[in-house]
């Protein structure tokens, strides 16, 4: 029996997909679920799987190919066996692409295609004698000319140094990132106020929990539950914050799906937290730890990356002492998060060491007025600096 491998239905937000590497190769025998082969889409890079066990029989459209919903991108024999000769499969491998006994993938085919190499040009270095991206991307570096000396050069010229540009495409998850950045600078009058906050009240409240919380919990007692429960606190008391603008109306969320921004190897991504006010330190730990884990896997939903009232971002984690966010369509504003780092501030009239940190507040001022931003922020400060104020309601 035949069995078709289709793209999935997408979501109505995302209308089409790009594929990414084929894991499985005409004449490769498959099991159920296992991974055939990646779909990028603007969001999130989707893993097609094999519904059912066989051989790939066909494949239809190369990586890099654009595709939509219900395309079929090839068939699964179902009645051949895992050790069926290459004979028996309806399509093989495309002939200028072959070596040996090895085969060559369709991203490595299409770039023999576009610098017009033959594979017995190649010295292949995979399986089987299998050519790979890197054995052509080698053979290029090898083949590359040296720029060209001018005719007659001046006496002091330097000789060439054999410089090569490289042009990439953006994967479709950049592309997405740069257009919504681009659509909030275009759209929102954006504007950034800054505060400090003096962190040691609550290092000393997770230092003198930190091991009872992870016995009790299994998980560690972090900062982002301490931020993302104070950022809450501050969005009950200012709505606009959590508000965002759909044509001429301002709508009021009267829930918190705040966005925790993750970076991934494929970019930036930002999973929500789903009413996030009735999440407690440790539900908000333990999900967050797993949509970063997630995050880096490339195992994230769509649904997951959808939606969100408010989003946090963490540059100092990479060392950013200090920067202005820019917030994430359709929502109005976000709250950047820096180094912590030791500086001398002045309590009751004496100069101490504290581990301060600068907060910013990058919002939409159409509809979040300075003085709301300003209080908002100081709000924040107000409930870091002493954690029982959210146990006490003040």
């Amino acid at each position: 029996m035949q069995v078709e491998i289709k793209v999935p239905v997408l979501p109505e937000s995302v209308t089409e997909g790009t594929l990414g590497d084929w894991h499985k190769q005409v004449g490769d025998s498959v099991s159920v679920e296992e991974n055939i082969v990646d779909l990028e889409t603007d969001k999130v890079v989707l893993e097609i799987v094999a519904s059912s066990a066989g051989v790939i029989e066909s494949i239809a459209f190369e990586s890099g190919a654009t595709v939509k919903t219900d395309d079929v991108l090839g068939v699964i024999n179902t009645e051949v066996a895992a050790s069926a000769p290459a004979t028996a499969v309806a399509e093989p491998a495309p002939e200028p692409a072959a070596i040996g006994d090895g085969r060559a993938s369709p991203a490595v085919r299409k770039l023999l295609q576009e610098h017009n190499l033959s594979a017995q040009d190649i010295q292949p270095s995979g399986k089987k004698g299998a050519i790979t991206k890197a054995d052509v991307e080698r053979h290029l570096q090898q083949q590359a000319p040296a720029v060209p000396a001018a005719a007659s050069p001046p006496p002091q010229s330097i000789p060439s140094t054999g410089r090569n540009d490289r042009r990439v495409p953006m994967s479709r998850l950049r592309a997405k990132i740069s257009e919504r950045l681009k659509q909030a600078q275009n759209t929102a009058a954006l504007l950034t106020t800054f505060n400090e906050v003096n962190l040691k009240p609550m290092m000393d409240t997770r230092a003198q929990y930190r091991d009872s919380f992870e016995k009790a919990h299994g998980v560690k007692l972090g900062m982002m539950s301490f931020f993302t429960r104070a950022a809450v606190e501050a969005l009950k008391r200012f709505p606009a914050v959590n508000a965002s603008i759909d044509g001429d109306e301002i709508v009021y969320h009267d829930y918190f799906d705040i966005g925790i921004a993750v970076s991934s190897d494929r970019g930036l991504v930002v999973p929500i937290l789903r009413d996030a006010d009735q999440m407690g330190y440790a539900e908000i730990e333990q999900a967050i730890r797993d949509m970063g884990m997630r995050a880096r896997d490339g195992k994230l939903g769509i649904d997951e990356l959808t939606g969100g009232t408010f989003s946090i971002t963490n540059g100092g984690i990479f060392g950013s002492m200090l920067s202005t966010p820019i917030l994430n369509p359709p929502q109005s504003a976000i709250l950047g998060m820096h180094s912590i780092q030791q500086r001398p501030v002045v309590i009751d009239g004496e100069i101490v060491a504290r581990p301060m940190m600068y907060l910013a507040l990058t919002y939409d001022h159409r509809i979040i007025d300075g003085k709301e931003a300003v209080q908002f922020l100081v709000t924040i400060k107000n409930v870091l600096e002493d954690p029982a104020r959210m146990l006490l309601g003040v």
